[in-house]
């Protein structure tokens, strides 16, 4: 049985040193519910130190939290990689932080990263650099992800910046996603009008929230349950499962895979 879950795949905690202090779990998590939100996505900047907390904070409040990251490719392209366990996303977590440079984060420059335990408590700061690119390309980041059961969308491809068409110009064709992520700054119909190779891709739009009233209620999943591999079916448009972006149906157009 198909069901709709209001969805917002793109939150950072105060682990992002751009996200405010106020992105903690308990805090997120009741934002979340006041929005009515039944899946959230926890994607710090190429790091999931934090998702145990949100996971544990979400627990018996009926929303489901996909532990994940927003990765920086070394095309400086920023994808959203979603995972469904804690396990996968820390083996994940492993990857991305062998690749990424031995550089430490400047607080005066870039802000804090504060770390949390799996209760929400917190245990210091990352010193690691996070805002920075990984040496993994953008088509290696799609198959490793895949590899661990997880799966990606492009972020914000309208933005002008750490966007997979501002950077490279289109969206390869090889590239094994079947949707990608469009900004608060713009709506579907404008999106596809803008960028009309967006016509082969399905669309979500999440918050990309740095600040609580950042999070978002745009995105609508038809789906059977609250896992990586239903929104992959929606996002493919598959089995009756589909994705809808304010009202709208954004279902990519199967005239154009033909």
């Amino acid at each position: 049985m198909l069901r709709f879950f209001l969805a917002d795949l793109h939150i950072h905690t105060c682990l992002s040193p751009c996200a405010e202090l106020e992105m903690l779990p308990e805090f997120i998590v009741e934002q979340a519910q006041e929005l009515g939100l039944q899946i959230i996505a926890v994607t710090d900047h190429n790091s999931a130190e934090n998702a145990a907390a949100v996971v544990n904070a979400a627990q018996g409040t009926g929303i489901t939290v996909l532990p994940g990251m927003e990765v920086q490719t070394r095309e400086e392209v920023h994808v959203l990689a979603l995972f469904d366990t804690l396990e996968q996303v820390a083996r994940w977590q492993e990857q991305v932080y062998a690749s990424l440079p031995p550089l430490k984060n400047d607080e005066s420059f870039f802000g804090e990263q504060l770390v949390l335990d799996a209760d929400g408590e917190p245990t210091g700061y990352l010193d690691r650099l996070l805002l920075t690119s990984t040496s993994f390309s953008l088509e290696e980041v799609v198959q490793r992800v895949s590899s661990l059961n997880g799966i990606c969308v492009p972020a914000h491809v309208d933005h002008t910046a750490y966007s997979v068409i501002s950077n490279l110009g289109f969206i390869p064709p090889e590239l094994n996603v079947v949707g990608v992520e469009i900004s608060s700054n713009i709506g579907p119909a404008q999106a596809r009008e803008r960028f009309p190779q967006l016509a082969s891709y399905s669309l979500v739009a999440n918050g990309d929230a740095h600040r609580l009233r950042e999070m978002a209620r745009r995105t609508t999943f038809k789906v059977a349950q609250a896992t990586v591999a239903e929104v992959y079916l929606a996002l493919a448009g598959e089995r009756g499962r589909e994705v809808w972006v304010d009202g709208i149906c954004s279902v990519r157009s199967r005239e154009t895979l033909d």
